[in-house]
């Protein structure tokens, strides 16, 4: 796929010239025509050949434009689909962990916050509820994550969906600090 995007520009990059040339042609005969600056008289037939070179051109110009266009938008659309699937993953991920983990609805919305990148204040003003709430519930999150802090709470989360395949299963999350691995 990556060597035909790859024609895919050199092709439109060729036609560039091309259509610069058939247009600089178009413009200097009405140029010519309009300010009477015509030097030396081509045959009609040479004329001829020329414009209908030129037209040509601007039509094979226009069906690439418009081809290109058409995979472009197509291309776009699947991949739109694609971050729609790996943001509905995502969120699919993070709920599974917050089940996991036990956390309260109060302590979800928080998590999803501090995800977001909000700070305690921004997520307290939200919530409409006090700093010192938020706090307490973020240590609460990371407690039963198993994490010390925002950072590999966030770190948490990339991992699994780097590992995260199409097709498979989610591994079983890590036990949080303190508790024994069921496999131990």
């Amino acid at each position: 796929m990556r060597q035909r995007g790859g024609v895919r520009i050199v092709a439109l990059w060729a036609l560039v010239p091309l259509q610069l040339a058939c247009m600089g042609f178009f413009v200097w005969e009405i140029g010519a025509d309009v300010l009477g600056f015509r030097s030396e008289p081509i045959s009609w037939a040479m004329r001829e050949l020329i414009e209908i070179g030129a037209a040509l051109g601007l039509v094979i110009g226009f069906a690439i434009g418009l081809l290109t266009l058409v995979v472009t938008l197509r291309h776009n659309h699947r991949m739109e689909g694609q971050l729609r699937a790996a943001s509905g993953a995502f969120a699919e991920l993070l709920e599974e962990r917050f089940q996991t983990w036990g956390l309260t609805p109060a302590e979800r919305d928080v998590a999803w916050f501090t995800l977001k990148g909000f700070s305690n204040a921004e997520i307290a003003r939200l919530r409409e509820t006090s700093e010192g709430t938020v706090k307490a519930q973020g240590n609460a999150i990371y407690r039963k994550a198993g994490v010390s802090g925002r950072t590999q709470l966030l770190s948490l989360f990339i991992e699994d969906m780097l590992e995260r395949r199409p097709g498979t299963e989610v591994a079983e999350p890590p036990a949080p600090v303190g508790e024994a691995s069921p496999l131990s």
